[in-house]
């Protein structure tokens, strides 16, 4: 784990959770791919608002990224860097972007909590990610939905 401030907070956690003492370091992510919606999705989760977050199936197949693992810790920091809080998966699905519901769109926690404001939001960032790759989001698109817990801080 080359974030010190991410290695910090999980041995921290593992002081105080030594059953996890063998568990594979955890990823080290920030929401999104700017400092505002990062800052706010992770202070969402540190309120208990979020508990959900959606990736493009074909952003994590461009970048040659896993699917995520249900029982796996995740850090997440600000766009900074700096550790916030440990999460843990509790549950993967993939869907196509059409078949989101209001449901889900509650864990995600995101704007207004309208299914709308989510898929306007989810859309444009799904055009920012992809563009690189020379794709475009599509209605029918594999999504990603991850949901998680938080576990410490």
């Amino acid at each position: 784990m080359d974030n010190a401030s991410a290695r910090n907070m999980w041995g921290d956690f593992l002081d105080a959770h030594l059953e996890f003492a063998f568990e594979k370091a955890p990823k080290v992510i920030h929401f999104s791919d700017n400092e505002e919606d990062a800052d706010h999705g992770v202070d969402l989760v540190l309120k208990n608002l979020k508990k959900a977050a959606t990736f493009s199936l074909l952003g994590l197949q461009n970048r040659k990224e896993p699917l995520p693992k249900i029982g796996a810790f995740t850090v997440l920091t600000d766009w900074n860097g700096n550790s916030k809080c440990i999460v843990r998966t509790t549950a993967v699905k993939l869907k196509p972007f059409f078949s989101i519901t209001k449901e889900y769109v509650l864990l995600d926690g995101l704007g207004d909590k309208s299914l709308e404001h989510w898929k306007k939001f989810h859309w444009d960032y799904f055009l920012r990610e992809l563009a690189p790759f020379k794709r475009v989001p599509r209605d029918s698109m594999i999504v990603v939905c991850v949901e998680f817990d938080k576990v410490y801080g």
